[in-house]
């Protein structure tokens, strides 16, 4: 094939890959965050703690993780058909991407927010502050260099799992690598294909790694945290200047 036959192809093909991975990814946060930070309140020591709930949300995040992407692909086929019609095309791809991603990434959140300082829950708490409170004010805050990192882990699973997609017709750079690359044998678009797939990966890692250092030099991504934890010296403080009393 010429270049002038493969630019089309592998221009429609880039754009497919970015829709997919960008519906799923956006799905995938809003489902992924709330559920992973459930995971840590309803935990033991949690502010919401329930040991029954967590086991079984953990359990289903679980079991939902360790299928493998091409099997959710067919478990989904008929929830597919029923959200979007059809099981064939980038639309109807994005359900088993997006259902796939969101037990990854809850996990991914779950890990960022445990490592949030506790003296700054027990700070909040000791201003009055509520569960909400907390989780808007210091859980997610405090831990967004961090789940900028998980999301960037995320999107680049993602596009992994859409060129796993291709291979049942879901379109995008896959597609493109299995019926030219691999049932053509055009060996220069499958290579054409892996590099595009390296380029737009390494952008994707170098942004989001270079996002999440600049909020971490700054101190996390909440202005309110340098207070509490001012606060919280303080308190420290006055409990060891009553206890020298």
């Amino acid at each position: 094939m010429t270049w002038s036959e493969m630019q089309p192809l592998l221009s429609q093909a880039c754009w497919d890959t970015l829709y997919m991975v960008g519906w799923s990814t956006l799905i995938a946060i809003v489902g992924g965050l709330p559920l992973g930070v459930l995971l840590v309140l309803t935990d033991r020591g949690g502010l919401l703690q329930n040991v029954v709930v967590n086991k079984i949300v953990g359990q289903v995040v679980n079991v939902a993780r360790s299928l493998p992407f091409i099997i959710l692909m067919v478990a989904l086929m008929s929830f597919t058909r029923t959200i979007t019609g059809t099981t064939i095309g980038r639309e109807a791809a994005i359900v088993p991407l997006a259902v796939g991603a969101i037990p990854f990434f809850a996990r991914l959140v779950e890990t960022a927010v445990r490592e949030v300082d506790g003296g700054l829950v027990e700070a909040v708490q000791a201003m009055g502050g509520n569960t909400w409170t907390v989780v808007r004010r210091v859980l997610v805050p405090e831990s967004l260099p961090s789940l900028i990192s998980s999301a960037t882990t995320t999107i680049v699973a993602l596009i992994g799992y859409s060129a796993m997609a291709g291979t049942v017709g879901a379109g995008g750079l896959g597609d493109i690598a299995i019926r030219y690359g691999y049932q053509r044998f055009e060996t220069t678009m499958m290579w054409i294909t892996v590099a595009i797939l390296a380029v737009v990966i390494s952008l994707i890692q170098f942004t989001g790694d270079y996002a999440a250092r600049g909020l971490h030099r700054r101190g996390g991504g909440s202005g309110a945290a340098p207070k509490l934890r001012f606060l919280k010296s303080r308190e420290t403080s006055a409990a060891d200047v009553g206890t020298v009393a």
